[in-house]
Parts: structure tokens; sequence; C-alpha cells
């Protein structure tokens, strides 16, 4: 931008932390090579959360959490990184990783790159 060039995308996927399966999470950890006492802390850490919500004066049931890392957490923004880190992979395009931001982005060269 610049440049002044058009670009292709641009993608921020900060909100994503609340949207992360925990069963993938801990699937690519295991895949990763990590040493299985601490695949099991993570999964213990994750599994562990519960959550209610208050309305009004009306408070729900806990229930478990299956989904997201826990922000504010010194450990969340690394659970988000582990769990996007393979992502590049099929992209052409230039990625910036950190903690919960995600960008993606490319030049238009031409009318033939839309």
């Amino acid at each position: 931008m610049d440049e002044g060039v058009r670009i292709d995308i641009i993608i921020d996927f900060s909100k994503a932390f609340d949207s992360i399966p925990h069963d993938r999470l801990i699937t690519k950890i295991e895949s990763s090579g990590v040493d299985s006492r601490i695949v099991m802390w993570i999964r213990e850490f994750l599994l562990g959360h519960l959550q209610k919500v208050r309305v009004g004066g009306q408070l729900s049931e806990e229930v478990r959490v299956m989904s997201g890392v826990p922000h504010g957490s010194e450990l969340g923004p690394h659970l988000f990184l582990a769990y996007v880190n393979d992502i590049w992979r099929n992209i052409q395009s230039t990625i910036r990783l950190f903690a919960g931001d995600y960008i993606m982005y490319g030049k238009i060269m031409d009318g033939r790159d839309m």
C-alpha cells in the first residue's frame, strides 16, 4: 500500500482466538513432536475451563469450554500460533503472524492477478 499498488487480500484473524477447536489444536501439537508430558499439560489446561453467563440477574449453568484459547494468558498466543503455523503451505501471499494477529496480503501487479 505504501508503494501505491493495489492489494490482493488483507485478513485479520484476531477473533480466531475464540474459535480454535481444542481437539484439533491438541492433535496438531501432538503431531509436531512436542513431548507427551507437555501435550498432556496443555490438554488439561484447555479442557479444564468452564464458563457461565449472567444476563440480568440470572446465571446460567456451567458448561465446558470446547474451543478457543484463554485471553490474557501467557500460553494463549503460543497456542494460537501452534494452530495456524502451517496455514502458509498452500498460500502464495505474504503472511505476518504475531500473537492473535494474522495478516495475509499480496500485490496486484496487473489485471490478470485479480
